[in-house]
């Protein structure tokens, strides 16, 4: 009787009061999701809807088609979205073999007062972007820039308008993220590995070879997956420096929403958007199970 007793006083009501103690903790989560659904989930149905709505220009009447999604895939259009890959992936793996080496020169200084300004930098870097980088560059590198008239680089064929400027001008930003994603995986490399490979004869080439860069080789390609995704969706900077000179999948949107090419292809320029989160997501599925596997390593 008396554990009876114990379990209607003490058990249950403490059950009840550990219950009604957690359900605030739920209800502290409700405005964050409201937000995201409001600030993403209304946007990417709107994007859904527009993508799929087709208008018939004579009569005005809509209905739904996949139309705007093949026109999306053709032409300029489609042009544009390799283009946007091919310079995502250039500027990726260029970033990301320039970050490396410069991430593993930070982690190995002695001195902790430039590890800690070589970090500060990259986080201020890596999003300085947009008009004020595009400035940058054009007074820098431009037709007229100062480096340009000083070394003579047009008359060597230099044109910052271009493909290779525009991968010059990303690799500002890509590089200081690079070192940024990097540099906590290159901390979590064990100093018993490297001593352990000495000890057995390795050489450098070979401990990096054979350990460092197996162990590495998730959060490489995670950071050369972020890297992609950066420069994939940037727009700015590419719109005020070479404009239609270089296609690119944003510029295409930007062109069809303002219709300055085509008046009334908004739903078109809806449909590059979801082309756009369609390459992102992927982007995402390779990224997410990478990082898992890096922190299982390195852990």
């Amino acid at each position: 009787m008396t554990t009876a007793l114990d379990t209607r006083a003490g058990t249950v009501p403490a059950a009840r009061t550990g219950r009604r103690r957690r359900a605030p903790g739920w209800l502290a989560a409700v405005p964050l999701l409201a937000f995201t659904v409001l600030a993403f989930g209304l946007p990417a149905l709107a994007m859904l809807d527009g993508a799929f709505t087709v208008t018939d220009q004579a009569t005005g009447a809509t209905s739904y088609s996949t139309a705007n999604l093949a026109a999306s895939l053709q032409g300029a259009y489609l042009t544009a979205l390799v283009g946007s890959v091919k310079l995502s992936a250039l500027s990726a793996v260029l970033g990301a073999l320039l970050g490396l080496p410069l991430a593993q020169a930070v982690v190995t200084s002695r001195f902790r007062a430039l590890r800690e300004a070589v970090l500060t930098a990259s986080g201020v870097l890596a999003n300085f972007g947009g008009v004020p980088l595009a400035f940058a560059f054009v007074a820098t590198l431009g037709n007229a820039g100062v480096l340009t008239r000083h070394l003579g680089l047009a008359d060597r064929g230099w044109d910052l308008y271009s493909f290779w400027g525009l991968v010059i001008v990303y690799l500002y930003f890509l590089i200081p993220l690079m070192v940024l994603t990097i540099t906590p995986a290159l901390d979590g490399l064990r100093t018993q590995w490297r001593e352990a490979a000495r000890n057995n004869g390795a050489t450098t080439a070979q401990y990096w070879r054979h350990v460092a860069l197996p162990v590495l080789a998730p959060s490489l390609l995670g950071g050369l997956v972020l890297l992609f995704g950066s420069a994939f969706a940037a727009y700015a900077t590419a719109a005020a420096m070479v404009g239609s000179a270089v296609p690119l999948v944003t510029l295409q949107i930007a062109d069809a929403l303002s219709g300055n090419v085509l008046v009334g292809q908004e739903n078109v320029a809806l449909a590059l958007s979801l082309d756009m989160v369609l390459v992102a997501g992927l982007v995402m599925a390779v990224y997410l199970p990478l990082q898992r596997r890096s922190a299982r390593w390195l852990a």
